[in-house]
């Protein structure tokens, strides 16, 4: 699995595994991995299409599938000897998570799921965000120019200039033709039916402000996932770990305080956030403490994913 290009840093009894999304690399944990190495040991790789693969479409369709990408993540952690992990997936990565702890739950301790969706197409029992229009129209742009969309997109889903910089070179190194297969894979797949069937404790992390994931969907999940507890940081776009790294590590630091106790529930972990954090993202936008709060205002949906 070295194509995967895993690092292990830090030290500790525990072990992370930190497994980035679609457009990402392992350098959306540069901002919290300075902090999470001081005690723990944490795993790191890159998801084969980071940077870009020579697959045709037809492939692509075939290779990308969450269960391919579960089964990955096991041969990964077997081959490292990884077992017993707080695994923190974001995006994309939190479903693979998920199916992976279906399949081997005793390689994970703890699942934190940050900006995690089961289903990105609302219908009339669930409300992911958008309509299948919206998606035929994204998923147009990117095959006839995923450049130009990338350019566009990135801004937005970043949501704050700091990380632009960071998601502009992995969103950039991808084969336009990968970035269209997988974005199907994820843009038009229902995994709502694997959460019932997570009995990993779980921590679901969303960000009000976030267009790929509000926080209803993480609502839905929470209901859905037997062991869940669902924490809200006030802030914007879809990276909490670039633009809200502050508020990321506190979450992080109390599932792992949690995690280390064996049977502590994930309500705990979300009872203790809401009582000795104050999750906020100061700047220039002024944004105020909350557990959980509904984003305000109308937004465009259709002119952000046809970016």
């Amino acid at each position: 699995m070295m194509y995967l290009n895993p690092r292990t840093l830090g030290c500790g009894e525990r072990t992370l595994v930190l497994s980035h999304g679609y457009g990402g690399s392992q350098a959306i944990w540069d901002r919290v991995l300075p902090h999470l190495t001081q005690t723990n040991k944490v795993l790191l790789f890159d998801w084969d299409f980071s940077g870009g693969s020579g697959a045709g479409e037809e492939e692509e369709e075939r290779l990308y599938t969450f269960a391919r990408f579960a089964d990955e993540l096991v041969a990964l952690m077997d081959e490292m000897g990884v077992s017993g992990a707080v695994y923190v997936g974001h995006s994309m990565a939190g479903m693979i998570g998920c199916i992976a702890s279906i399949k081997r739950p005793e390689l994970f301790t703890h699942l934190v799921l940050v900006g995690a969706s089961p289903r990105y197409i609302n219908s009339d029992d669930y409300e992911g965000g958008f309509d299948d229009s919206d998606i035929d129209a994204m998923l147009a742009t990117i095959s006839s120019d995923f450049l130009s969309w990338a350019k566009g997109f990135v801004p937005l889903i970043a949501g704050d200039p700091s990380a632009v910089q960071t998601l502009e070179r992995s969103f950039f190194a991808m084969d336009p033709r990968v970035a269209h297969g997988l974005a199907r894979m994820i843009f038009l797949g229902d995994n709502r039916d694997v959460l019932d069937r997570v009995a990993v404790p779980c921590t679901l992390v969303h960000v009000t402000g976030d267009l790929a994931a509000p926080p209803c969907v993480g609502r839905y999940m929470e209901d859905r996932i037997e062991r869940a507890a669902m924490v809200t940081i006030d802030s914007v776009g879809h990276f909490p770990q670039l633009v809200a790294s502050d508020e990321m590590l506190r979450i992080l630091d109390l599932v792992l305080s949690n995690a280390g106790r064996g049977e502590e529930e994930p309500e705990a972990v979300a009872v203790v956030v809401e009582e000795r954090i104050t999750i906020t993202k100061e700047g220039s936008s002024g944004f105020a403490a909350v557990a959980e709060v509904e984003v305000k205002g109308d937004i465009d949906v259709a002119t952000w994913l046809a970016s």
